[in-house]
């Protein structure tokens, strides 16, 4: 590492400068009404002020690697071997013993390559070394802290008004003031350029972000096809505050954070789609795509601007994050929180700049709002501060590293305040999901806890090159929850991981080898039902840092190649190539696998809508339509939900049916299939009803329905 010293552009204090100095603080400010009438005190004033707007910067430089000038034969080898590896665990052909065995000859063969200055990972941005004293704004933070209180006070009752709302965002902005500096140090572009070099890769970015908009919106209105019952609890929280209900944690179902249900509520006034499945998965897909700027910049922190473009398509295109925000339900809310979180942690961290951590602190809050999985990020943002704390070595820096921890907490509080009010108020509803996950609360441990979790971490940890799980509702089960492509480049830059920060000991690249077991412990600490682990959605951050493995390490893939221009060509061409690849085969994952899964896992309450709809448009009401229950068949809620009616539940038990002699036809009930008893009741009951076979394509999917008229 080499060091450099660079004084900010424009350090002449500003108007605005003097002003947040002046009220930074207490002393600070008697000591600025002094300088009125005392020159020496003036001096001083002026002296600290030029230093705190013109610091020096010290940057320490991590040089890129240097390449052999060889033909990369091992580097292509290594790669080579690993998609053969890969390839072999895909269904139908599971070889797992071949696998591995040529997936160390893989490793081996890149290690050799590693030694050979070939295939390296991209070197990490240069730290900045620069003194961040813990100051701060006293009367903003004051304020902040009476505001917070008061709407903390405010939010009992498990509601928001736009009294605590606003006093809650009041709070968050002074006690951002309070602690924001003002900061002028500027980086410079890891890719430099100008003219049409500029706009060719302006355009490059912009394309791949259209193809991944392609991937994340395409046939949205009809994959996935039909809701379930999940979608049918959702939808209801979402009517509860169309009918003045505005909870805080809704606690329908074993509970549920707030956030999706508020956005469903913005979207669909917005685009007038409804209380409907649609609106859910309209919501959930936006949020997918929302994380994917925070993926692009995240690949230039954890690398350059090609890392950013490969990390951007790969996670872009992938089928888990586009599955799971597909779903409808909060499962992207995940990686979305995540994502930002450890970008501006990360990027705060490196250059010591205190506005990034107080971001970092905010989504680390929000997230907390989102999905419940991601209540293990505190955790390891956590992590993360022990790591970079036992990796700086000066007292002053340890120092500042725990005053930006503090940041992180308080910060990361008041923007969680609501929900922690109501969690003070009522821990069992909050935590009862997890710990009946994660304890024997409903059902005792099949085993020892210890070794639950040890099968579980190993479960996990295989889940990106051998298995995703069983659970069909977000994955294609019992494959790799990557391509073969995405899975091959993350297990060589997994070993380059460890192989690096052995040799280098930046904190970086363990923050990214640790994130791995961290990010899917809400999967894996599934210790009373260990066949739900793994799970993507429970899993979903672990996908953000994976990819972003799997972009280092394609970029150190193509740099092997060398400068030259026709090894130039070689290595881009290759890029195409395997970019083609990833494409097709997530393309087959999500549009034709998983659908192919999906829809034939799922009853068809869409057409029980439809039939309700026309005996709506038919008779002018649909009081008088009932679903009959059976077993393990569609949630009755369901059908209505499709019809636009999502307040009631269409159920007419089997022993009920005498009781609707006594209302007016016309009438109509539908039933499935496979219930005779039903028949046999209705024809007694409306000898003159006429039954009517609803056919489904999919097999399996049919039902009747029984229309009495008079």
């Amino acid at each position: 590492m080499e060091q450099d010293k660079n004084t900010p552009k424009n350090s002449e204090p500003t108007v605005l400068d003097l002003y947040k100095s002046a009220t930074k603080d207490w002393a600070s400010f008697f000591n600025f009404i002094q300088t009125a009438w005392n020159a020496r005190r003036r001096e001083e004033f002026n002296q600290a002020l030029a230093q705190e707007t013109a610091q020096p910067v010290i940057v320490e430089r991590t040089e890129d690697p240097i390449r052999s000038d060889t033909f990369p034969y091992r580097t292509a080898l290594a790669f080579f071997l690993a998609l053969i590896a890969q390839a072999l665990v895909e269904p139908p052909l599971r070889l797992s013993m071949i696998s591995v065995v040529i997936y160390l000859a893989a490793f081996g063969v890149a290690f050799w390559s590693y030694q050979a200055n070939e295939w390296r990972l991209p070197a990490l941005p240069p730290a900045w070394q620069v003194k961040d004293p813990p100051s701060m704004r006293l009367i903003p933070l004051v304020l902040s802290v009476f505001f917070g209180a008061t709407a903390f006070v405010l939010f009992d009752g498990n509601l928001f008004s736009w009294t605590n709302i606003t006093l809650w965002l009041i709070s968050i902005g002074l006690l951002v003031y309070s602690l924001r500096v003002n900061t002028n140090h500027q980086e410079i572009s890891t890719t430099p350029l100008t003219g049409n070099r500029k706009w060719l890769w302006y355009g490059l970015i912009l394309a791949v972000f259209g193809l991944v908009a392609f991937y994340r919106f395409y046939q949205i209105d009809t994959l996935p096809n039909e809701p379930f019952s999940d979608h049918a609890e959702k939808l209801l929280d979402v009517y509860d505050i169309t009918q003045g209900e505005p909870h805080i944690f809704f606690e329908r179902n074993t509970g549920r954070e707030a956030i999706q249900f508020y956005w469903t509520v913005m979207l669909m006034t917005i685009l007038n789609t409804g209380i409907s499945f649609l609106s859910l998965k309209i919501g959930t897909v936006l949020l997918g795509f929302l994380t994917v700027p925070f993926i692009f910049m995240l690949g230039k922190e954890y690398g350059n601007d090609r890392v950013a473009l490969y990390a951007l398509f790969l996670f872009g295109v992938a089928s888990w994050p586009n599955i799971i925000s597909r779903i409808g339900l909060r499962f992207p809310l995940y990686p979305l929180f995540l994502a930002p979180t450890l970008l501006y942690l990360t990027r705060g961290l490196r250059t010591r700049n205190r506005n990034d951590i107080i971001l970092a602190g905010i989504f680390l809050g929000l997230g907390l709002h989102g999905y419940s999985p991601f209540r293990i990020v505190p955790v390891f943002v956590a992590v993360i501060f022990l790591i970079y704390f036992l990796h700086t070595r000066s007292l002053e820096n340890r120092q500042q590293t725990i005053f930006w921890f503090l940041i992180v907490v308080i910060v990361s509080a008041f923007v969680f305040s609501p929900l922690l009010r109501y969690w003070l108020s009522r821990p069992d509803l909050v935590n009862y999901r997890a710990l009946t996950r994660m304890s024997g609360v409903e059902q005792a441990l099949p085993g020892p806890a210890w070794q639950i979790f040890l099968s579980n971490l190993y479960n996990g940890m295989l889940m990106f090159n051998w298995d995703d799980g069983s659970v069909w509702v977000n994955s294609v089960v019992h494959r790799p929850a990557l391509d073969v492509i995405t899975a091959a480049l993350f297990a060589i830059g997994f070993v380059f991981l460890i192989v690096r920060y052995i040799r280098q000991r930046d904190w970086r690249d363990l923050v990214l080898l640790v994130s791995l077991p961290i990010l899917m412990q809400p999967s894996v600490l599934s210790l009373a039902y260990p066949n739900e682990n793994p799970e993507l959605n429970r899993a979903g951050g672990a996908a953000v840092t994976s990819i972003l493995i799997g972009a280092m390490a394609l970029d150190g893939l193509v740099t092997s190649f060398g400068s030259g221009l026709k090894r130039k060509i070689i290595a881009y061409g290759m890029v195409v190539v395997l970019f083609a690849g990833i494409a097709y085969s997530n393309y087959d994952i999500v549009f034709h696998q998983f659908k192919d899964v999906y829809d034939r896992s799922t009853w068809n309450s869409k057409d029980m809508g439809k039939v309700i709809s026309e005996f709506r448009d038919t008779y002018g009401q649909t009081d008088t339509v009932w679903i009959v229950p059976f077993p393990y068949w569609v949630d009755t809620r369901l059908p209505g939900i499709n019809a636009g009616i999502p307040n009631r539940d269409f159920a007419l038990w089997q022993d009920q049916l005498p009781e609707s002699l006594n209302i007016p036809a016309p009438k109509l009930f539908m039933f499935k299939d496979e219930d005779t008893e039903t028949e046999r009741i209705l024809r007694e009951l409306y000898p003159n009803g006429k039954l009517t076979l609803y056919t489904s394509p999919i097999p399996g999917k049919n039902f009747y329905v029984y229309l009495v008229e008079k």
